[in-house]
C-alpha cells in the first residue's frame, strides 16, 4: 500500500448558545472538505459538507470529526453524493467519521450517498460516541457502481457506543476481492443500494420500538438499549432513500 494521496479533516464543534439555539465555534474544512452553514431550522445549527474535489481516490485519507455539546443541535448533510474513484495512486482509501454526542445534545448526520465506482478502493470507519441522555440520527447509504458498471471494492464498519458500551459494531465487505457470498442470497442478493438508519433516544429505554418488516428487503430492529437499526436494500439509491425515508418518519413520532 502506498502513502501517496490527499490528507484532510474536516471538524465541526456545536454548543449550545444560552439563548435557546446552537452556536458552532468550530467549523473547519481542509482541501476537498468544506463545510458551509445553512439556515438554521429552530434551535437546530445546519451545515452542508461540500466536496471541494473529486474523491476520495486511492491513496487519499478523509476524515469528518463533529462534537455536539449538552443542550446543542447540529444536522448535517452533503451537497452531493460522494464518489469513490481508483485515481493514478494504488492503494486503498479510507474515509474516516468521527462523532460525539453529550447528554442532553442531538445529532442528525443525513448525507447524500456513498458511490463505489469501478476499479475503488475505500474504507469507511465511522465511530460513534454518545453519552446518556443524547439524540441522534445516523444514516448510512451505499451504491454499488454507477449505472451499468461493476462497483468497486467497499469495505465499511459502523460503531455506536452509549457511555461506552457498544449498542452497534458490524462491518460489511463488498465488490472484488471481498469474502465470497457478498452477493449471494444470504448477502445482496444481487442489489446494489444497500443503507441503515441509526436512530438513538432516550425515550425508547422504556417503550423500544416493536421490530418489523418495512417492505420486502428492510425490517427495523430494535436494539440491546435505546435505539433502533432499520437495514435495506434496494435495486437503486432512489428507491432505498424512500424506504429510508419512510422508516425515519415512523421512528420521529
Amino acid at each position: 500500500m502506498t502513502t501517496a494521496g490527499v490528507r484532510a479533516t474536516a471538524r465541526i464543534g456545536a454548543r449550545a448558545d444560552g439563548r435557546g439555539g446552537t452556536a458552532l465555534p468550530v467549523l473547519e474544512g481542509e482541501g476537498p472538505l468544506a463545510l458551509r452553514r445553512t439556515r438554521a431550522s429552530g434551535d437546530e445549527a445546519r451545515v452542508m459538507l461540500v466536496g471541494a474535489m473529486s474523491g476520495p481516490l486511492g491513496g487519499d485519507r478523509f476524515a469528518v470529526e463533529a462534537e455536539v455539546g449538552e443542550g446543542a443541535r447540529l444536522h448535517v448533510g452533503s451537497a452531493a453524493a460522494t464518489i469513490a474513484l481508483p485515481g493514478q495512486a494504488k492503494g486503498e482509501a479510507r474515509y474516516d467519521v468521527r462523532l460525539d454526542v453529550s447528554g442532553g445534545g442531538e445529532l442528525r448526520w443525513l448525507p447524500e450517498q456513498l458511490i463505489s465506482a469501478q476499479g475503488s478502493d475505500l474504507y469507511v470507519s465511522s465511530r460513534v460516541e454518545l453519552r446518556s441522555g443524547a439524540r441522534l440520527v445516523f444514516r448510512e447509504e451505499q451504491v454499488l457502481g454507477r449505472v451499468g458498471e461493476q462497483p468497486g471494492r467497499l469495505t465499511s464498519r459502523l460503531t455506536v457506543r452509549l457511555d461506552g458500551r457498544p449498542l452497534l459494531d458490524q462491518e460489511l465487505s463488498c465488490g472484488p476481492g471481498a469474502p465470497g457470498g457478498w452477493d449471494g442470497p444470504a448477502g445482496l442478493g444481487g442489489h446494489r443500494a444497500l443503507g441503515q438508519l441509526v436512530v438513538v433516544r432516550p425515550e425508547f429505554e422504556s417503550e423500544p420500538p416493536q421490530a418489523r418488516l418495512l417492505g420486502e428487503y428492510a425490517a427495523l430492529m430494535p436494539l440491546a438499549g435505546p435505539a433502533a437499526l432499520v437495514s435495506a436494500l434496494a435495486p437503486d439509491a432512489l428507491r432505498l432513500r424512500r424506504v429510508l425515508d419512510e422508516a425515519l418518519r415512523t421512528l420521529d413520532r
